[in-house]
């Protein structure tokens, strides 16, 4: 029994064998610490200085555009350039956009239009810097060390985001909003620092800079292979029916009453997320991953599901938690499919496509959600979401059978970048 339980450990390995690895996990752990302080900030000062529900959600309007081109971009010139130093350039960036909304927010009467200004800079320095970051991490483990790593650097960002919102909402409270954006910006340049201290991992092959053909030539590999494909379709799937976070507030405040307790709901999606990761352990025992990512997401909608029908606030955020667990666990395997198959030339433009996945099913969602929730009930919005997931989980198994059947033992894509690799001496 206890050699059971010590196989669900999370796997740590990476953190020992792998200085680079420290390097790119702390970074990016003070990086989304940072970064969730201001996104409690920038909100909650745009409602205090508008009292605008709409010119809060307009926020996320004009940031949208900016992720898609820019990610594209990055992705791009990631594979082009020294990642490191990209990352280095872009981190420093953002630090001064950060300190710009400081700046703003010290000020007797700040201005609204710099805040959405500086957004949209800001979206774009981190929509050119993710790629890179993505890109950047294969490159630091071992091959067989890749579904471990990719735990470990989620975990390390589900800290930020449990400890960035609660001292965000602290600061904003009780010192004041320009405060949050002083953290932001002094994480943004010790994650930074972080990757300066990194050893520089040149391309390994002949590199063209960034362009139209080029970002059409990693857009054409990434559908020509259904493998990927099914990884990037049920993230959309799941997001765009399952994904429950615009409808908290409703839940806590219509359906039970009890707006006191909206928080608790946000707090347990990354709880359910971290006791994932840290019982990770098995997953590296996994080479079906396609069947994982799927068997994953159809949990993720299965909780949702139920979670809509409990008779309590509290049974509801156990269920939300245990749902985002299993989503938890479905990134960890398209990470490690991500990781392991793709090759160093095409890293950086997928790891861009990858970020349209992550936008496009959320978004998606959000206006599902509202609309079901308003043309029908929130619960009604929440179970039917949740079974929509399902099936469309299940559909997409069955339209991508390649997806499905997916080994990494067997695998000519996996095979192949573990042969480049192990040639490389990597890791």
């Amino acid at each position: 029994m206890i050699d059971r339980l010590r196989a669900l450990r999370m796997d740590t390995t990476p953190l020992r064998a792998s200085r680079d690895f420290r390097l790119l996990f702390l970074a990016g752990s003070v990086f989304y610490f940072g970064a969730m302080v201001s996104y409690v900030a920038i909100p909650f000062q745009v409602y205090k200085l508008t009292g605008s529900n709409f010119a809060v959600g307009a926020i996320g309007l004009v940031e949208l555009a900016p992720i898609v081109v820019f990610g594209l971009y990055g992705g791009a010139l990631a594979d082009h350039v020294d990642r490191r130093k990209l990352l280095i350039g872009t981190g420093l960036g953002q630090a001064v956009f950060t300190a710009v909304l400081a700046a703003n927010a010290f000020r007797d009467d700040p201005d609204v239009w710099v805040i959405f200004a500086v957004s949209v800079a800001l979206a774009s320095c981190s929509a050119l810097q993710r790629p890179s970051r993505e890109a950047l991490l294969p490159r630091t483990v071992t091959h067989d060390q890749l579904p471990a790593a990719n735990a470990l650097s989620s975990f390390g960002i589900q800290i930020g985001l449990l400890a960035g919102p609660a001292v965000g909402g602290l600061l904003a409270a009780y010192v004041g909003i320009g405060w949050c954006f002083v953290i932001d910006a002094c994480a943004l340049v010790i994650a930074s620092y972080l990757y300066l201290l990194m050893r520089s991992y040149p391309h390994r092959e002949q590199t063209t800079p960034p362009s139209l053909a080029g970002i059409k030539e990693g857009m054409v590999y990434a559908f020509r292979r259904r493998d990927l494909l099914g990884t990037y379709f049920v993230d959309i799937v799941a997001m765009m029916f399952a994904a429950p976070v615009v409808l908290f507030p409703a839940i806590a405040d219509q359906v039970f009453g009890q707006p006191q307790l909206l928080g608790m709901l946000y707090t347990s999606e990354v709880v359910g997320a971290m006791a994932a990761t840290a019982l990770s352990g098995w997953t590296a025992r996994v080479h079906h991953h396609g069947r994982a990512i799927v068997l994953a997401a159809a949990g993720f909608g299965a909780m949702v599901a139920l979670a809509g029908l409990m008779p309590n606030i509290w049974l509801v955020a156990l269920f939300l938690a245990l749902a985002c667990g299993f989503d938890m666990i479905s990134g960890i395997f398209r990470s490690t499919v991500w990781s392991q198959t793709i090759p160093e030339s095409m890293r950086g433009r997928l790891a861009g496509i990858e970020m349209l996945s992550y936008s496009v099913g959320p978004l998606a969602g959000q206006v599902r959600g509202g609309v079901t929730a308003d043309l029908w009930s929130v619960r009604g919005a929440v179970v039917s979401g949740g079974l929509a997931c399902v099936a469309g989980v299940g559909i997409t198994a069955a339209w991508l059978r390649d997806f499905w059947t997916y080994d990494a033992r067997t695998d000519e894509h996996a095979i192949a970048e573990r042969a480049v690799r192990q040639a490389a001496g990597e890791g």
